[in-house]
This record gives C-alpha cells, sequence and structure tokens, in this order.
C-alpha cells in the first residue's frame, strides 16, 4: 500500500438520522459472549468466533422509500446474558477495567470502532467511523477529525438529546489526559502534540511525527470515549457519571443493580438507521461459572462461554445450539514487582525470571485447561500454539515461541525444569518466601486453573511462592495490575485492537507498567514499529521486541487466553458478529436479532 493510499483511508460512511422509534422498550442482555471482548469472564475469557453470515450484495438499484432496508429480520426482544461481577465504576474514565470499558460500549460512542464483520476474524478487522464521520490526513500527521451531523446524544435530562459537538469531544479529550486518569501514559505515547476544535463538528490533531496507527488509535475501546459536558457533576445542568451513564451510542442504561444486573433499552436516536433491531439487553451479574452454565442449560440466558471440559457433553445434550470455537487475542503473563517497590528481590536477576518461564510447563498447561486431547479426539479444531509478548491469536504480529525465528531465546519456553532449578540455586535469597498473586473472583474457572498450576510448577522448581487470591475490583485491578505489589503476579493484559498498544503499557511511562520495566532497545523499536508503513518492516520490530523480552523475560507469557475458547448460543439467535477488546456493545450487538 502506498503512503498515499494510506493516509487518504476515509470511511466516509453518512448513514441518516433514523427516525424516532417510540414505545415500550424493556432491559435486557448482554454482549454476545463476553470474552469475544477482552479480559471477560471466563469461560467467556476465550470466547469463540461467531457464525458466519452471508454477505449482503450491494443494491443495485434504490429501494422504495417505506422498503425495509433489513428484509427478514425481525424486531424486538430482550438479549439475555450474564457478567460475571461488577465493575470498579461505570465510568470509562475511572479505572483500567476491562468490566468498566465494556459497559461504556453500550452507551458511549468513540471516535472509531473496530469494523466488526460476520466474514472475518476479529484480528483482522479494520477502524471504522462511529462518532466520526471521518478522519483524513494528507501526511499521516495533521488529522483531521469530522463528527457526524446526525449524531445526538441520549434524550435523557439534563441532556435532552441535544447534538453531540466537539466541545464534548474536547472536554471527553481532557477527562483522559488529566494527570489523575488512568491512561494518561498511554496517551503520552500516541504523540500527539497538539489537538483543537476548529468548528462545532471539526477537530484537528498534530503528531509529532507520522503515524501509521492513528485510526487504530481512535478505535481503541481502552481510550476516548466522548461523554457530554454536563457529565462533569459540576452545576444544576450536570450528573454523577459514577451513578449516571448518558452519551451517544446504541443502548441507553435503563438500570444498574450492583450484583444483580445491567440493563439497558435500546436509543431511538442512535445514527444507525433500523437498528439495534432488539428492544433492550439484560446483563444478570453471576459469578460462578455453574450458575451462569445452568442458566445457559435452562433456557435463561442467550449466550454463555462454554469451559472447555463442558464442551463435548453440552453438545451432546443439546444439539440445536450454535457453537463457535475462537483463539481470542488474550495475553496473559507472570510479572514481578518493580525494582522502586523491591529492589533487593532476586528477581532483578533475569536467571531467575528464565527459570520461571522454564518451570511451566506450557504444553500441559493447554492440554489440560483447554481440554486439547479430548475436543481433538473427537474431530474438533483446538488450538495449541503458545503465547509470546503478543498473544497467540494476533497472528498478523505474533512470534511463534517453537518457531526457528524465535531464535536463542526460545530455549526460555521449553519446559526444562533441571536447568531452570540450577538457574535458581545460582540467585541468591531466590528460595525465600514471596507472594504469588493473581485475582480469584473474576476471569473464571480456566484462569483459576491456570494460576494454580502455575503455583504447583513453582514449588516443583524449588521456590517458596505463598498463594494470595485477591479480589478483582479491590485489590487487584487498581494496585497489583498497576505494579503496586510485592512479589510475583499472574495475569491478563489489556486486549489492545492495535499491537502497538502493548509497548507503551508493558515498557513505557504507563502507570499501568505493571512491572515498571525500562529497556532502550525495546523503546527504540517500539518508536520505529509506530511510523512504519511497510508492513513486513513493521512485523520484525514487533519481532524483534519479541525476542528481547523473551531473552531477559521482563513479563513471561502463559498459556490463559491462548487456548480455543468456546461459546455456545441458543438457535434462536440471529445475526451473531465477533469484535476484539471491549467494543461488543456497539461493534457487535445491534446487529443481533431474535428468530422468536
Amino acid at each position: 500500500m502506498s503512503e498515499q493510499n494510506y493516509w487518504s483511508r476515509t470511511f466516509d460512511r453518512r448513514i441518516s438520522r433514523r427516525a424516532a422509534l417510540r414505545g415500550a422498550g424493556v432491559a435486557g442482555a448482554g454482549l454476545a459472549g463476553a470474552a469475544l471482548i477482552g479480559c471477560g469472564d471466563d469461560d467467556d475469557d476465550d470466547v469463540a468466533a461467531p457464525a458466519p453470515a452471508a454477505p449482503q450484495a450491494a443494491a443495485t438499484t434504490a429501494p422504495a422509500a417505506d422498503a425495509d432496508p433489513f428484509p427478514g429480520v425481525k424486531r424486538g426482544g430482550i438479549y439475555q446474558s450474564t457478567r460475571a461481577g461488577d465493575p470498579p465504576s461505570i465510568t470509562p474514565y475511572g479505572n483500567l477495567s476491562f468490566e468498566s470499558k465494556t459497559h461504556a460500549a453500550y452507551v458511549y460512542s468513540r471516535m472509531y470502532k473496530i469494523g466488526a464483520r460476520a466474514d472475518i476474524n476479529p484480528s483482522s478487522a479494520l477502524p471504522e467511523p462511529d462518532l466520526a464521520e471521518s478522519a483524513e490526513s494528507p501526511d499521516g500527521q495533521t488529522w483531521t477529525i469530522k463528527i457526524r451531523d446526525n449524531a445526538v446524544f441520549q434524550n435523557i435530562p439534563p441532556v435532552d438529546g441535544r447534538k453531540v459537538t466537539t466541545e464534548d469531544a474536547m472536554f471527553s479529550w481532557g477527562q483522559l489526559v488529566a494527570e489523575d486518569s488512568p491512561s494518561a501514559g498511554q496517551i503520552e505515547q500516541q504523540g500527539i502534540t497538539s489537538i483543537e476544535a476548529v468548528d462545532d463538528t471539526t477537530i484537528k490533531v498534530e503528531l509529532g511525527q507520522p503515524s501509521a496507527v492513528f485510526l487504530d488509535f481512535l478505535s481503541d475501546a481502552n481510550h476516548w470515549w466522548i461523554m457530554p459536558t454536563e457529565s462533569d457533576g459540576v452545576g444544576r445542568n450536570s450528573f454523577d457519571p459514577t451513578q449516571e451513564m448518558i452519551g451517544s451510542g446504541p443502548w441507553i442504561l435503563d438500570q444498574y443493580r450492583p450484583s444483580t444486573s445491567f440493563e439497558y433499552v435500546k436509543n431511538p436516536d442512535w445514527w444507525v438507521e433500523g437498528k439495534p433491531f432488539m428492544d433492550g439487553v439484560r446483563l444478570a451479574i453471576i459469578p460462578e461459572y455453574q450458575n451462569r452454565l445452568a442458566q445457559f442449560r435452562g433456557g435463561n440466558i442467550h449466550v454463555a462461554g462454554i469451559n472447555a471440559n463442558d464442551v463435548l457433553e453440552l453438545r451432546g445434550s443439546q444439539t440445536d445450539l450454535q457453537w463457535r470455537g475462537l483463539q481470542p487475542s488474550l495475553l496473559s503473563f507472570i510479572y514481578f514487582s518493580p525494582e522502586d517497590e523491591e529492589p533487593d528481590a532476586p528477581w532483578r536477576d533475569e536467571r531467575f525470571r528464565q527459570a520461571v518461564s522454564m518451570a511451566t510447563d506450557r504444553k500441559a498447561i493447554t492440554d489440560f485447561a483447554y481440554n486439547v486431547p479430548a475436543l481433538k479426539e473427537a474431530g474438533l479444531d483446538v488450538k495449541e500454539s503458545w503465547n509470546n509478548l503478543v498473544p497467540a491469536g494476533f497472528t498478523r504480529w505474533w512470534l511463534d515461541p517453537q518457531s526457528p525465528e524465535q531464535g536463542p531465546s526460545a530455549k526460555f519456553f521449553e519446559f526444562n525444569p533441571t536447568e531452570a532449578a540450577k538457574l535458581i540455586d545460582a540467585v541468591p535469597g531466590a528460595k525465600d518466601p514471596f507472594t504469588y498473586q493473581y485475582t480469584v473472583n473474576r476471569y473464571g474457572s480456566t484462569f483459576n486453573a491456570i494460576a494454580e498450576a502455575i503455583g504447583n510448577f513453582l514449588i516443583e522448581a524449588g521456590l517458596d511462592p505463598k498463594t494470595d487470591g485477591q479480589d478483582y475490583s479491590s485489590k487487584y485491578i487498581t494496585q497489583t495490575f498497576r505494579g503496586n505489589f510485592s512479589g510475583v503476579a499472574f495475569g491478563y493484559q489489556t486486549p489492545f485492537p492495535e499491537v502497538g498498544g502493548y509497548f507503551p503499557r508493558l515498557f513505557g511511562d504507563d502507570p499501568a507498567n505493571g512491572g515498571r520495566v525500562r529497556d532502550p532497545d525495546i523503546t527504540a523499536l517500539a518508536a520505529k514499529q509506530a511510523v512504519e508503513l511497510d508492513e513486513e518492516a513493521r512485523r520484525e520490530f514487533i519481532w524483534e521486541i519479541q525476542r528481547i523480552n523473551d531473552t531477559h523475560m521482563y513479563y513471561v507469557p502463559n498459556q490463559a487466553g491462548a487456548g480455543t475458547g468456546w461459546s455456545a448460543w441458543r438457535p434462536e439467535v440471529r445475526g451473531i458478529i465477533q469484535t476484539r477488546s471491549y467494543g461488543g456493545g456497539v461493534e457487535s450487538l445491534p446487529h443481533y436479532w431474535l428468530d422468536t
């Protein structure tokens, strides 16, 4: 692709404002497979790809004015799904939790979104406009973003359905980059030198240098959610965004009952004509996987992420279910307390970290956590690849640790307990007790089983871990994930929709750099890949970053999220589309309909 063609990607898709649909909208339920959207509740966390739908042929003649643009689609109904727990906060700017971002996608808009389609792998989907009508640049450095003319906020006081303007966008940008924002460090890495509103619908952005990934940044569900200025919580004509959600997205939050459910109704003023198809969605909060499975078996919810050990029995007992298996782009890793927390810890010595990696039997973890032997014997397509610093499901940029291209650092991925024990013996203090921590109440049974197995591998290698199972909201995501811990931790990393997001998070000044890791070679390569337009050249930069990490094992990649995850839908669900990251509320769910 030439440089000129790259920068002129505009995605100009003007969609007329749909006629207001009045009438009762009852609350209903969730994303198709929470795991499609990121660090979801497991046995949602590794959720599967939905069924491909027949592509729509381009219209050769204009339809009649009153013709149904979606013939055969049934409107109405409440989509029932689940979440494993409450978010730490319902404002997307309050924390880094996948739960907060997931719920934001129902109500708030961002400039671009992932262009999810039924017939493509979610890891290959490109950005497309959401609130923006277009984003254009002559050189990849100066960008002009146009907000669509027909974008209005939901018709709820005190916002009352007014038009979305650049004042709202700039207000939200201020929230994102504020000193106390959890995402501020990530934004600093984007190289944005200035951003200003030109008029009510136009924003101009200047970058320090051309960027090959600016549209991907705009589509990242971790960042720029557009909230109305009234969400500042100041004054009579305002609302508290920690208690209420009012945006311009496809769904309106009707009710949130902590520990019970989120209930949404469709937004009749959303700018996508004719959608959402369903009246509402309801997300029941059910922490235990077995309880979620029981609700699905009983027909009370429309979708469930299914533990690999339950797949064959459920397929046999309910033969009309729709099944999808998908290897998600989801990275898990072992990481270590930062140097400023414990400067003399034995894991400051890279031999300790290399030993931890070699003490972990990745094949055994994959086999038992994802039921690989039994599912293969049954003829199902299951993945057995290993995560690197880039997750295995992100095949476009992933370096296979078992391939010749991995080079000498491949030996640190091999299960070699004898060599691991030798390295541990060589590190002073390595056998002293330390805390081994992970969250036990959010990522589900597959994650927990792998976390427990890692603890056992550490013990077998001669180490002395003391397990600390942490609450997700009060401790893990707010403290441990952000590097405020002692010892060794295990968890997921944010599934960034653009691969460049991993490097500032893991090696930059981002406050969520959980290991506070700095490596000048990785920093230099991360800067190079961000502006490289030739895909092969960029891939080599990204592969080299993975090799450097794997040589030192700053972060030890692991297998939670690397295997095939399974989702099942009730037979009446139609229009199933998969996405990646946290944007399913806008990227997937508006396309669903219920054939009942």
